[in-house]
């Protein structure tokens, strides 16, 4: 299975496809680790034993590693010099060490590397591959670091840079604002609390009147040493708080923490939002959005709906069984998502058989166009069940979607659109009267 980064669907391509790098000299602990990254990632990936190795892997393709996994101590690098190898190449290395102390810790934390871990229980292996896809996907995620003071700033976004993730500075509260609005995409603030413009409550404050905690997270920080301000942080919205001076791995579990709880949020809001067979969007996504689409788009000519029915599907249902229907209802919906992907169209199971297509933007004409070609496209599909080949029609009813009407009343045009398409004979396209 296939590992990616960003919404962590295994069929989809991370963003980084260049190779796992392994620097281990036990074979035993290399093989089985490479069979893990390769089950959880599917990176193609690189195993080497020694610093000599190393040096001649990295210089026959020094572009090619996205990632290293490197021993502390190998034969011929017993001081973590294989580690600095890779760092000072640019690449991002996470260490791994059988032993472990406050001087192992110094060795390995004086060095720009991600992570460490031990080797030494048996949930080594695991926590090592989950410390790699962290890495990988760290790097979609865009951190915002505020702070006035510019040493304190850029020596927290180099931490965090480090561990990979992509960072945008604020020297001010009002430059984070502006910085948020041109980047909708950053998904967690780090802010220190004395500004002189915008202490970080405010700023806290005025974010969260403009994203909530599940789109956007706020971390505290401060070098006080008035307890208070951690309570002052989330009273005003902060969902965290780290004090000065960072310890380094406190910093990386909180960040990632927030990160995880980010991701899975968004899973949840993505699970409530589809059709548990056909996985399209559902009833509940399609008219909480479908209005909010319309209203974008009214500068253009005009939106269009179109419901769509799948015709004598009871009856199909009653002859071959509901597992026979489950199928003919995701035969269609690939159908459907075939041609709307990409498009920009809303497509929906509004339930049972029946499914719906928000054309933003579209006028009816074409939205007619459109939609004879999905009942063409539907009606050459087949289903082989034993010896048996089952094939449906469908009948599509479409309506202008004017914005002074309400939603329910488009599409109660478009149901009795559709309504005319059965009484005319099914398999066909009509258009509800102006």
């Amino acid at each position: 299975m296939k590992y990616r980064a960003a919404v962590r669907r295994r069929s989809e391509p991370i963003a980084d496809i260049r190779k796992i790098l392994i620097v281990e000299d036990s074979k035993t602990f290399a093989k089985a680790l490479r069979k893990l990254l390769a089950e959880e990632i599917g990176l193609p990936i690189v195993s080497c034993a020694s610093l000599n190795e190393l040096h001649e892997v990295v210089t026959e393709e020094p572009e090619a590693y996205g990632i290293a996994v490197v021993d502390l101590n190998l034969p011929d690098a017993p001081d973590g010099e294989a580690i600095d190898f890779t760092v000072q190449r640019g690449i991002p290395t996470i260490v791994f060490t059988g032993s472990f102390d406050l001087q192992t810790r110094s060795r390995i934390m004086e060095r720009d590397v991600i992570d460490y871990v031990l080797k030494n229980n048996e949930f080594a292996l695991d926590t090592l591959v989950t410390a790699v896809k962290r890495a990988l996907s760290n790097r979609e995620m865009r951190i915002l670091v505020v702070d006035d003071v510019t040493t304190a700033r850029k020596h927290l976004a180099r931490m965090l840079a480090v561990q990979q993730y992509s960072v945008i500075e604020a020297g001010s509260g009002t430059e984070a604002l502006a910085l948020l609005e041109a980047n909708p995409d950053i998904q967690i603030v780090v802010s220190d609390y004395n500004m002189p413009d915008i202490n970080g409550y405010e700023l806290t404050r005025k974010i969260r009147r403009l994203v909530g905690p599940d789109k956007l997270r706020v971390i505290g920080v401060s070098s006080t040493t008035d307890i208070a301000v951690s309570a002052g942080f989330l009273k005003a919205g902060a969902n965290d708080f780290i004090s000065r001076p960072f310890m380094p791995e406190e910093l990386q579990c909180r960040i990632a923490n927030n990160a995880d709880t980010l991701l899975q949020l968004k899973q949840l809001q993505e699970l409530a939002s589809r059709d548990y067979l056909t996985g399209l969007f559902n009833r509940r996504h399609f008219f909480e959005n479908g209005p909010k689409l319309i209203k974008t788009v009214q500068a253009r000519p005009s939106s269009t709906v179109a419901v769509l029915d799948i015709d004598h599907f009871k009856q199909l249902n009653d002859t071959h069984g509901h597992d026979i229907g489950d199928r003919v209802l995701e035969l269609v919906a690939r159908c459907l998502k075939d041609a709307v992907e990409g498009t920009g169209n809303l497509l929906a199971r509004l339930g049972g058989e029946e499914f719906v297509i928000l054309f933003p933007g579209m006028n009816p004409a074409a939205a007619m166009r459109f939609s004879d070609h999905l009942r063409l496209d539907i009606s050459h599909a087949t289903l082989q069940v034993g010896a048996e080949t089952i094939s449906v029609t469908a009948s599509i009813g479409v309506a202008e979607a004017d914005p002074e009407d309400s939603f329910d009343h488009c599409l109660r045009s478009a149901d009795q659109a559709l309504y005319a398409a059965k009484q005319q004979g099914r398999n066909r396209v009509c258009l509800a009267a102006a």
